[in-house]
């Protein structure tokens, strides 16, 4: 059984606005005059045009193109090759250095990381390439200050924590400044970096850039855009776990007004556990076309095909993990996961006139999930055994369709700079759960030689429920210069989300509930002198309790969460651009948590809060002698200030206790040495605290020290040969889990791996 998506009538209003906007732009050709801005590009900066622009585009050079301009660098530079590092160079030549870069991820008006009043960090295509990080969660967790991750197959293996909040409720993903609504505790989209152009990171609330679901923070995934200079690539690399992968990338224009781009990329593995092999391809189609000097379309698909591991971790023998068992996996023989993502964005940049820009997205998402598994595993002492449980069947089908439109305008108050931006997003989100529900099925094994066993369960797999989510926002944001070295930032957005629920397997639990929730942020930036910048912000933000999309019949009543911010930090560029430091500090506090009566433990109530304050800061150098140093360090203190949990039917108070998931100190430090003439070595360590597996802080999983390192040698100016060793002293670290089963990290892995340019 498959629901339908339905638009209540606001909705189906907005998005046909949206789309009549659209075909009004089309038609504007004849407004503009017929000459076009060409571009030329080095893997590095943007150089000048490659003829005159006319006197219009002079104009528009310092506002229109600046935001493009900033967008395309990285793509060019996305390559497996080291950097060129020449201390008299451009400061562009190290990748990691870019407080003077404009980023989206704190801010639509176009600002550079040192103009915004937040803690915003862009991770380059190129670092991605250069450290070896084919994944997003890697990219992430080994480059951005603070976050660390707990990925599991339920959650689709992109779970991330920052700033003492976990999971994916209240630290974002966003593809293309897109939120992808969270169904039932999972996001399989994206995955890979071949087609990532950076990924821009967002620590601290987010609900007033992209909604609900981001207190901690927000991670956005910015994908490649065409090259208006032929280019192509390919990589081909091979593993230790006998992991094949294979990417290619190619782009360059059509004609002088159209250019495209399109990567691919191929993985195999026979995987790092027993009977865990797993494959995935990934797919990035994109087209630019400039309709005249002021209007250029961008319409890009993505399709994701993924069968990841299957591992579900590994079981404690008496609460204690045992490393005999590291390579064992409890899973039935014919368990099965598979994810399908396809995502399509019709984009619509037009410059209106001088100081006033509209841009437009309308997308559409559409993913498919299917896990076949048994997930639990429990040791028992009293027979020697594995006892196994939760024999789990479920389909996602989710379809998400929406539209966001925003307009900028630029000029002066009472003779100050001003920029002001509003806009709309309006979506429509159709989710069906097909499940086993209540997922009976037991087993018991030997820990150390067993039989895996097939898949049985009692419960059938039926349509258990679907909903339909409709909701609307309004947001604006405004900068204000009141001097050169003053400026005053502040930002609301209005969120109307409607839900309808039907239940199939309980149709008296089927409803319709609405939310409405209103998040703003206020800031300032002081910059005495030139690139240094103090800066102090108060935020706001909002979580669901649960997904909003798959919100059950027993939370429906219950209000989102809440939360609050307060920011202070200091950020400075120097030496010429090749040095730069952050340093911030913060508090936030969250309020609202589900909790259960102290003095009736079976009644769940909201009221509990969660608070959390720490320091992070983050230092990049380019040396002489071929060395750049990038390190930062995050100091947190988080705990539940209000939790009581029923335990055995009695009332458990758990504030002051750390919440799950959560490390006191997380850190990565880089080094990068181009050590002779097409020769560079690079090594990082990734540095994370131990985390507690329960509220009750019990059980301990221990801190680990993770460090990987490679060396890259170029034979010729278009071929680079990498080798590289991933967790290098073999260290057996836990990435999540409870109290009776860990999934443990990947062992040392040993890659080898080609690029070519052509």
């Amino acid at each position: 059984m498959t629901s339908q998506t339905i638009f209540a009538p606001r909705h189906r209003r907005v998005l046909f606005l949206s789309v009549a906007f659209s075909c009004f732009v089309l038609s504007t050709d004849g407004w503009a005059q017929s000459e076009r801005l060409g571009q030329t590009l080095d893997p590095v900066v943007v150089q000048s045009p490659a003829r005159p622009p006319n006197a219009r585009s002079t104009r528009h050079s310092s506002d229109a193109t600046r935001a493009a301009r900033s967008r395309q660098q990285p793509t060019i530079s996305a390559d497996a090759r080291a950097p060129a590092v020449n201390p008299a160079g451009p400061v562009l030549a190290a990748p990691t250095l870019n407080l003077t870069g404009a980023s989206t991820a704190g801010s639509r008006l176009g600002l550079t990381r040192l103009q915004t009043p937040a803690s915003v960090e862009v991770i380059s295509a190129e670092t991605i390439a250069e450290r070896g990080q084919q994944n997003i969660l890697d990219a992430v967790t080994q480059n951005a200050t603070g976050f660390t991750a707990s990925p599991a197959p339920g959650n689709g293996g992109v779970s991330f924590n920052t700033r003492g909040f976990t999971g994916l409720g209240s630290v974002m993903t966003l593809y293309d400044g897109t939120q992808l609504y969270i169904g039932a505790g999972t996001v399989t989209f994206p995955f890979d970096t071949w087609s990532t152009e950076r990924i821009e990171v967002l620590r601290g609330p987010a609900s007033v850039m992209y909604g609900a679901g981001a207190v901690g923070g927000a991670i956005n995934i910015v994908s490649k855009l065409p090259l208006w200079v032929p280019r192509n690539q390919a990589e081909v690399s091979l593993d230790s776990n006998m992991t094949r992968r294979i990417a290619v990338d190619s782009g360059g224009p059509v004609s002088k007004d159209v250019a495209y781009r399109i990567t691919a990329t191929g993985n195999m593995s026979d995987g790092w556990v027993d009977r865990d092999n797993t494959s995935n391809v990934a797919l990035h189609a994109v087209v630019q076309i400039r309709q005249n000097e002021d209007v250029t379309w961008t319409l890009s698909t993505d399709y994701g095909d993924r069968n990841p591991s299957r591992y579900f971790g590994t079981p404690l023998i008496n609460g204690m993990l045992n490393e005999s068992l590291r390579f064992k996996n409890y899973n039935v023989s014919d368990s099965h996961i598979r994810y399908q993502d396809s995502w399509n964005q019709a984009k619509t940049e037009w410059q209106v006139a001088d100081g006033i820009s509209i841009q437009n997205t309308l997308y559409y998402l559409n993913s498919k999930r299917h896990w076949k598994d048994v997930e639990s595993y429990a040791y028992n002492p009293a027979t020697g055994l594995i006892n196994r449980s939760s024999y789990i069947e479920i389909f996602h089908d989710q379809q998400q369709v929406g539209n966001r439109m925003d307009a900028k305008f630029r000029g002066h108050v009472f003779g100050m700079a001003n920029e002001f931006l509003a806009g709309f997003d309006v979506n429509s989100i159709n989710f069906t759960h097909t499940n086993n529900s209540p997922y009976g099925g037991s087993s018991s094994v030997n820990p150390y030689s067993f039989v895996p066993g097939v898949f049985s369960s009692p419960n059938p797999t039926v349509p258990g429920f679907g909903s339909v989510t409709n909701q609307y926002a309004l947001f604006a944001e405004n900068r204000l210069s009141v001097t050169e070295q003053l400026s005053l930032i502040a930002g609301i957005r209005q969120d109307e989300p409607t839900i309808t629920r039907t239940d199939y397997a309980t149709p008296t639990n089927s409803f319709e509930k609405s939310f409405s929730s209103t998040t703003w942020r206020a800031g300032a930036v002081y910059a005495p002198i030139k690139d240094l910048a103090f800066y102090g912000q108060y935020a706001t933000a909002v979580d669901p309790v649960g997904g909003l999309i798959s919100l059950s019949s027993a939370n429906k009543n219950f209000d989102l969460a809440t939360g609050r911010q307060i920011e202070i930090g200091v950020k400075q560029s120097f030496w010429g651009g090749r040095g730069e430091w952050t340093l911030a500090g913060y508090e936030i506090v969250k309020n609202n948590l589900l909790a259960r009566d102290p003095n009736i433990p079976s009644l769940t109530v909201q009221v509990g809060q969660q608070s959390s304050r720490g320091v992070e800061a983050s230092v990049g150098f380019l040396l002489d002698y071929g060395w750049r140093i990038d390190a930062n360090i995050a100091f947190l203190r988080a705990k539940y200030d209000d939790f009581v949990q029923s335990v055995g039917g009695v009332a458990v108070n758990y504030a002051g206790n750390v919440p799950v998931n959560v490390p006191q100190t997380v850190s990565n430090i880089w080094a990068t040495w181009a050590f002779a003439p097409n020769w560079s070595a690079n090594a990082g360590v990734q540095i994370v605290g131990k985390t507690y597996a329960d509220n009750a802080n019990t059980m301990t999983r221990p801190a680990y020290n993770i460090v990987n390192a490679g060396v890259q040698w170029k034979p010729d100016l278009n071929t680079t040969v990498s080798f590289r060793v991933y967790n290098l002293f073999d260290e057996v670290y836990t990435t999540s889990g409870g109290t009776t089963q860990w999934l443990l990290g990947t062992p040392r892995t040993v890659q080898v791996a080609v690029n070519v340019t052509f």
